[in-house]
């Protein structure tokens, strides 16, 4: 009884969870190098060159700074904190992929020359380590347990001060149904802000979505701010406004935050839902 009970409960979760983000924290194997190596259990972020050891000789550069008036190149050190940054690192990990649903990975920051590989395939190919990409595996991914592995590479004279090296940021994996909001598909502005009311334009990009009905809402901490709009997805993007009446403005001081919640309906069934928080503040120049 205890099992079935506990069935029951999960249910409702389960039926309308169309979206789901994963964060690939845990699970992690790194090795340092091409060659075979032993890997080693790692939790991400990571960063592999922190480990040392220090040592003059990691951040040698024969350079002449131009910006010294220099003419002639000459050994500098101490840029980039005598930590061996170059060179090649290899993580990888298990992905439980379920069956009927897209995914896609994000990675907050990888340094650096990322090259993704799922199944043993190379899904993308990211060079600059600074900031963030997704790229979608569905054509390359199988229901159930699938191997995802990352290649990064610091190159010699690639930075003048310390880069961090591995994946030194977050890594998600987002699952959403074949009808959705892909990453970064919504696009906040406010166009018209005064203290009595603020325009916000929202553009929503709904993958496979012509036809569906696409319903938002402005909420801010104490809940619905503007009515609920409805609008057809007819094309590629599609363009909702709403009126915030006495817009709580953000600053530094004071960093109030709106959330837009985007529901995408599709024969009557709730197929995403996709949040963006977003800031109500006009500047001019």
């Amino acid at each position: 009884m205890r099992k079935i009970l506990c069935l029951l409960l999960l249910l409702p979760v389960s039926l309308f969870a169309q979206r789901s983000e994963v964060l690939l924290d845990t699970g992690w194997e790194f090795h340092q190098g091409d060659g075979t190596a032993r890997w080693k259990k790692v939790t991400v972020p990571h960063d592999w060159a922190i480990y040392g050891p220090f040592d003059r000789e990691n951040d040698l550069q024969n350079v002449a700074v131009t910006q010294n008036m220099e003419n002639k190149a000459s050994l500098k050190t101490g840029r980039t904190g005598g930590l061996p940054w170059v060179g090649v690192g290899w993580y990888r990990r298990k992905l439980n992929i379920p069956a009927g649903k897209r995914a896609t990975l994000v990675f907050d920051g990888a340094m650096s020359e990322a090259r993704v590989s799922v199944n043993g395939e190379e899904v993308c190919y990211w060079p600059y380590g600074y900031n963030s990409f997704h790229v979608d595996i569905t054509p390359f991914v199988h229901p159930g347990i699938n191997e995802l592995r990352v290649r990064l590479e610091n190159l010699p004279q690639s930075s003048r001060w310390y880069p961090g090296a591995g994946l030194y940021r977050n890594v998600h994996l987002i699952l959403t149904d074949e009808v959705h909001v892909p990453v970064w598909g919504t696009y906040v502005t406010t166009p018209v802000v005064q203290e009595d009311r603020a325009l916000v334009r929202l553009e929503t990009r709904i993958e496979q979505g012509y036809g569906a009905l696409l319903e938002t809402e402005i909420l801010d901490p104490g809940g619905a701010v503007a009515a609920s709009l409805s609008s057809v997805v007819s094309g590629a993007e599609t363009i909702q406004e709403f009126t915030v009446p006495s817009p709580s403005l953000w600053s530094p001081e004071t960093p109030s935050l709106y959330k837009a919640v985007s529901r995408v309906i599709l024969g009557g069934r709730e197929v995403d839902r996709d949040e963006t928080v977003f800031g109500i503040r006009q500047a001019g120049f």
